[in-house]
């Protein structure tokens, strides 16, 4: 298949060109190319190129910065969302849009399913929301995959942040009090390349809302000191509390994934996120 990914120069989107490239023809373009905020531009670029799915993966993720910068965040978040999957619609093509765990408040007790009702807390949470609800209003076919804690070895993102501060300090002081699950994003790709080895027209059968994730569930200091253990670094990582690491933009306590959905849908097996880790730190 003929593949187009915006937002290519995240590290999502590095991981899928990297993965996908190898079966299917993709063209990636970022920003610079596209601005998924310009309804005209976005389907000017998916008329030219014709691609039959386009995975949308670009995205404001500045999630403490889209407090006082909403206007933009919502502005690629969900008006973006929906200029893409409105150009897909309008020239046959297939898009895949990915979504956050953000969008619920985290005040669960056991692992979030597709239907469990959705409430953000941060405008980053709710921009991405509302790109959801873009996404599929503009187009019946298509399908949305929610992620969380996504990390590797491209971008900015917990991960390298901690091995940064790791060369920098002795001792990391990390929340210990929220949960969730931490995924790789070569995992990620890989399990985004199962879903396109399936035929067009079964994509469309399958079309929805999708909860993506690795299994087991963790902390962020929890995740800090696997980091640090499978890189060999002796780096000490103290415990904290939320309230004392304050940010702009509330954060769930609680945000794990329920995959089952995916997984009976597409035959696979959830990987373990420590598995992941191995992954990642290998291809560093």
């Amino acid at each position: 298949m003929k593949l187009l990914i915006t937002g290519a120069r995240g590290q999502l989107g590095l991981a899928l060109q990297r993965r996908l490239s190898t079966a299917h023809d993709v063209v990636g373009v970022g920003h610079a190319e596209l601005d998924i905020s310009d309804a005209v531009a976005c389907e000017r670029l998916i008329a030219q190129i014709r691609p039959d799915v386009v995975l949308n993966c670009a995205a404001y993720t500045a999630v403490d910065k889209a407090e006082t910068d909403p206007t933009t965040a919502f502005a690629i978040n969900a008006t973006g969302a929906g200029n893409v999957a409105a150009a897909c619609a309008a020239h046959g093509a297939f898009p895949i849009h990915f979504s956050t765990d953000y969008v619920f408040d985290g005040n669960a007790t056991r692992a979030y399913v597709e239907t469990n009702q959705t409430n953000p807390l941060s405008v980053y949470g709710q921009t991405k929301l509302q790109g959801e609800q873009a996404v599929v209003a503009a187009s019946p076919a298509h399908m949305i995959f929610r992620l969380s804690w996504v990390y590797g070895n491209d971008g900015a993102n917990f991960y390298k942040t901690m091995l940064r501060f790791a060369a920098e300090r002795p001792t990391l002081r990390v929340v210990a009090d929220q949960f969730g699950v931490p995924n790789y994003t070569g995992d990620l790709a890989e399990a985004i390349a199962t879903v396109l080895s399936r035929p067009r027209a079964e994509l469309e059968r399958l079309s929805g809302l999708y909860h993506l994730s690795a299994v087991g569930v963790t902390t962020w200091c929890d995740f800090a000191r696997a980091i640090m253990s499978g890189a060999g670094l002796a780096t000490q990582v103290e415990a904290i509390a939320t309230t004392e690491y304050p940010t702009p933009a509330k954060r769930p306590a609680f945000s794990v994934l329920d995959s089952a959905k995916f997984a009976a849908a597409f035959a696979v097996a959830g990987v373990l996120w420590r598995d992941g880790l191995e992954r990642c730190l290998a291809a560093r």
